[in-house]
């Protein structure tokens, strides 16, 4: 297992192994003996390899449901619903302004100069995209549309949902994280009938 020491320890460290931001570790992850060795080394600390289902994002989670891993699930849980809407509207609001069909999937490229022009353009998503900079979660005190979408750009890259190739252009992929968030999104409604919308222009009920 030393050989893959750096994707347990990535793994450890909360990382979401998509094929975008981790090509290699994502590769090594297809194979189910090696995916088995794994969850084997980590069964001491109560760790196994989840994925969602398409296998486009590997993470950790829980073997059982100890009273610890209960409480790490819950502040978990607490932090994703504090994110949830503004991540869902800035899904939406992306698919609006760039005229895509679907929602963002892995691999998708974002390009900062079509989604200002976009907005600029149009009152309506300029509106709510000055709404969506100044939530908690972005944290944006700008007034021009091509700094509020460069601050959402920059958290989404901390957060691990964007990537940025190169420092010096204004394009990020998006990464399997997105995957993983749709996965939550569909958990909360569909499992626990909780009141997420679809559509995040109605008042956020989290």
């Amino acid at each position: 297992m030393m050989t893959h020491g750096p994707l347990i320890e990535a793994l450890l460290n909360g990382e979401f192994i998509c094929a975008q931001r981790f090509p290699e570790y994502h590769q090594q992850l297809q194979d189910e003996a090696l995916k088995s060795q794994i969850n084997d080394y980590l069964r001491p600390l109560n760790r196994t390899v989840s994925e969602v289902a398409d296998g486009s994002v590997f993470f950790l989670s829980y073997q059982r449901l100890d009273k610890q891993g209960r409480e790490h699930l819950r502040q978990q849980f607490t932090q994703t619903l504090a994110t949830l809407m503004p991540l869902l509207e800035w899904l939406t609001l992306i698919q609006e302004a760039l005229g895509h069909d679907s929602t963002l999937v892995p691999g998708d490229t974002v390009k900062l100069p079509e989604w200002v022009m976009a907005c600029e353009d149009n009152p309506s998503l300029k509106q709510r995209l000055a709404h969506l900079a100044k939530d908690r979660f972005f944290n944006s005190q700008a007034e021009t549309v091509d700094a509020q979408i460069k601050q959402i750009a920059k958290r989404l890259v901390e957060h691990g949902y964007l990537m940025q190739p190169h420092h010096d252009r204004p394009y990020f992929i998006v990464t399997g994280k997105v995957d993983y968030l749709i996965d939550v999104i569909r958990f909360i409604r569909d499992e626990e009938n909780l009141p997420v919308e679809e559509n995040p222009e109605q008042e956020a009920l989290l």
